[in-house]
């Protein structure tokens, strides 16, 4: 019996339908984060729903680059760093916290969070994280659920060409 459950196991992580894939499916909620022009696009229902803008790592190598998945989500994140509570305004977390797996970590580490510096927001000047406005982030977070793939780059291509390219447009 569990020799039989292992093959269908296997089979169905083989599958292009398997959820947890490397690549995003035609139409599922995809990120993309050109740290060339600081932007996100969020694609859904097979093309660009929205873009925004976004701050990125003060250095080119402080926000890391490839295609992630989203494991952690949270409303007034906690600020670990400096014991900051959720909903403080000195939090640099802003209102909201969708974090992912770059670098082999577990989603607390790298993420796309709010601002209590507006300002900063379409500028080269975090830690690592993807910075936006309360609003955008707040508005996005509900239509980006936990398992939607990331793909974080620095490129000259369109959005659209890019999710094509990673299979989240037809």
């Amino acid at each position: 019996m569990i020799k039989i459950f292992s093959s269908i196991l296997m089979a169905f992580s083989l599958s292009p339908i398997w959820p947890l894939g490397p690549n995003p499916l035609p139409g599922d909620p995809f990120v993309i984060v050109n740290k060339s022009n600081n932007e996100l696009a969020l694609i859904s229902e097979n093309r660009v729903q929205t873009v925004v803008s976004v701050g990125t790592g003060k250095t080119e190598e402080m926000t890391p680059e490839g295609l992630f998945t989203v494991t952690v989500k949270a409303k007034n994140p906690y600020y670990r760093r400096s014991d900051i509570p959720g909903g403080d305004p000195k939090n640099p977390l802003g209102s909201r916290w969708i974090g992912f797996d770059a670098r082999e970590t577990d989603g607390r580490i790298y993420g796309i969070h709010g601002t209590n510096q507006p300002a900063s927001v379409g500028k080269y000047v975090s830690q690592g994280c993807i910075r936006t406005q309360n609003e955008v982030i707040t508005s996005l977070f509900p239509l980006i659920p936990l398992g939607t793939k990331i793909l974080v780059t620095s490129s000259n291509k369109s959005f659209e060409a890019l999710a094509k390219e990673s299979g989240a447009i037809k």
